[in-house]
């Protein structure tokens, strides 16, 4: 496949010769401006997306925290637009270093609230991001509990040995982690037990029509009885249906997440 990934002083050079490729080229450059101006200039957010127990009351288990940026004028930025473009690059450990600082000053101000937020297995070793963190946790003893990393099956298999070192870390802090996308990747079912994840997210395309879909059906009871085999919650993503959310119920998940549910919102 074509690199598309080009340097700024190229562009130019290769336009009229590929007028698509210097039209993506550009967009990437301008997104990863967009996104940096976006930081320093103070206009990120957290929005709160709910997580509930797949029991008949329905209560919230906990909180997603979802990065939120802004152009100048106010309008959000997708993150599916700029997150595969930086996630792997110091831009995305700075929106990791972002993210944390917004979800520990959440905690501190809702002494009653437990949030998840995304983060890189990259992060785990980058010093800011792990001051942040530790700071937090020096200063108080409620918010390990309360605090839940989710983590890529990409990401986690990447850097397995760094994962497993710093999961080690913060469980006597009470910290929790969950896989988020299980399934969907490459983690091998055999290497769950050296991790120590509290949950799993069955990734949304095992869960999109499942009350209608035979395949996805088998999967998800799959996914759902390897996450109770090594004593993790199961979290079902991306449930969109009452349809959806009954048969999974029936399968024995433990958690729902989805627009059934309710969209992001910025406040709790």
């Amino acid at each position: 496949m074509q690199n598309t990934t080009l340097r700024r002083d190229d562009i130019e050079d290769r336009a009229l010769v590929d007028p698509l490729l210097y039209a993506m080229a550009s967009r990437e450059a301008d997104m990863t401006e967009m996104v940096r101006d976006a930081l320093a200039t103070g206009r990120a957010q957290l929005a709160f997306h709910p997580v509930v127990t797949a029991d008949a009351d329905q209560r919230i288990a906990y909180y997603e925290g979802l990065v939120r940026l802004t152009d100048e004028t106010g309008r959000v930025i997708p993150a599916a637009y700029f997150m595969p473009m930086v996630e792997e690059s110091a831009l995305g450990r700075d929106i990791d270093c972002v993210m944390l600082r917004l979800a520990l000053q959440r905690l501190r101000i809702t002494p009653d609230l437990r949030l998840s937020v995304n983060l890189s297995a990259r992060s785990i070793g980058d010093g800011e991001w792990r001051r942040i963190l530790d700071q937090a946790l020096f200063n108080s003893d409620t918010f390990g509990d309360r605090l839940i990393f989710e983590i890529s099956e990409a990401s986690a298999m990447n850097l397995h040995e760094n994962v497993i070192r710093f999961m080690k870390e913060m469980q006597p802090k009470g910290v929790g982690f969950a896989l988020d996308g299980f399934g969907a990747g490459f983690t091998a079912f055999r290497y769950l037990k050296d991790f120590y994840f509290d949950l799993v997210k069955i990734d949304k395309s095992f869960i999109h029509n499942i009350d209608r879909d035979p395949d996805n059906q088998v999967l998800a009871e799959a996914l759902i009885t390897v996450a109770h085999q090594f004593e993790m919650f199961a979290v079902a993503d991306g449930v969109e249906t009452a349809a959806e959310a009954a048969f999974l119920r029936s399968l024995g998940v433990d958690c729902l997440q989805g627009y059934h549910f309710g969209v992001p919102t910025l406040e709790l």
